[in-house]
């Protein structure tokens, strides 16, 4: 019987390097954030503490208000432009407030990309990426950038769309990221049976999903197809494989067993934790998911 794969647990993991972006305060299941110029206030389930929201809490310029019902409504105190770029380092990202809440980027992420980003930068070798779930496509911005060929795959056009546009900000227009617009795990076993590889596989996978053709995803139900699937298509000198998850009663740990299981055979090592951001008002940390990696050391 092989040794399992070691996993080591790290502390929280926090993004910290942000100049367009800055987590404000938090308070009262809410959260006051700075994106660029634009000051933006959303609902966060994970701010259960109530905070002081002071007086700059009024200079908001857009409010989200959830709905008894399910979803909500933006209150905005101007006119803000139908999207705007931030920075990230030598990263542009086009962002806006969208009808979920959400605008169209994680900052919390950049402690990933942050990681993935020199691997690939000091590979001796062509390096091909796999970006699964990949929304808007910050991820694909940072691997093409780095030098990868990325595979980008989302099952929602507009975030394909999107990512397009973060390419185009980027000036990576002519590089080779293939935009595809498919269920993931339909697609994943059409690479398996043309005999395509990946040096490294990104995953964002959501607790609950619609593929393309109406296709359900549920995280509990599917995580462990596609996670084997995914071993199948790394190529077999891989460099890593990043889960991350925002689906609420999943540990880190959870991710780490189903990794150890299915990468067993492989070499190399399992890191995970928590991943946050830091808050500005008053130095606390806001717990914003998970992640699990396994890199070939």
């Amino acid at each position: 019987m092989m040794s399992p794969l070691p996993v080591h647990h790290r502390p929280l993991l926090q993004a910290t390097d942000w100049e367009d972006y800055q987590l404000l305060d938090c308070g009262n299941g809410m959260k006051y954030e700075k994106w660029g110029d634009v000051r933006l206030v959303r609902p966060d389930p994970q701010v259960l503490w109530q905070g002081t929201q002071g007086s700059q809490w009024s200079t908001y310029d857009g409010w989200y208000h959830r709905s008894a019902s399910g979803g909500g409504t933006w209150e905005f105190t101007r006119k803000l432009p139908a999207s705007w770029e931030i920075r990230y380092q030598d990263y542009r990202f086009r962002v806006r407030p969208t009808d979920f809440k959400h605008t169209g980027l994680f900052p919390e992420q950049a402690a990933n990309w942050s990681w993935f980003g020199p691997i690939i930068r000091q590979s001796q070798r062509p390096f091909s990426l796999l970006n699964l779930f990949g929304y808007t496509g910050a991820a694909s911005i940072v691997a093409a950038k780095s030098g990868a060929a990325v595979c980008h795959v989302d099952a929602a056009k507009g975030m394909v769309q999107w990512c397009r546009e973060n390419a185009s900000l980027n000036g990576l227009q002519e590089a080779p990221i293939r935009y595809i617009v498919d269920d993931c795990i339909k697609f994943v076993q059409r690479e398996i049976r043309r005999g395509s590889t990946y040096d490294a596989i990104i995953m964002d996978p959501p607790s609950y999903g619609r593929g393309k053709s109406g296709e359900t995803w549920k995280l509990e139900k599917h995580l462990w197809e596609l996670l084997e699937l995914c071993a199948a298509a790394l190529a077999p000198n891989a460099r890593f494989l990043l889960i991350n998850s925002y689906t609420t009663g999943i540990s880190p740990t959870v991710l780490a067993n189903m990794l150890q299981d299915i990468l067993g055979k492989r070499r190399g090592a399992i890191t995970c934790g928590e991943i946050g951001l830091p808050v500005v008002s008053d130095g606390k940390t806001l717990p914003c998911g998970i992640y699990c990696r396994w890199e070939n050391l």
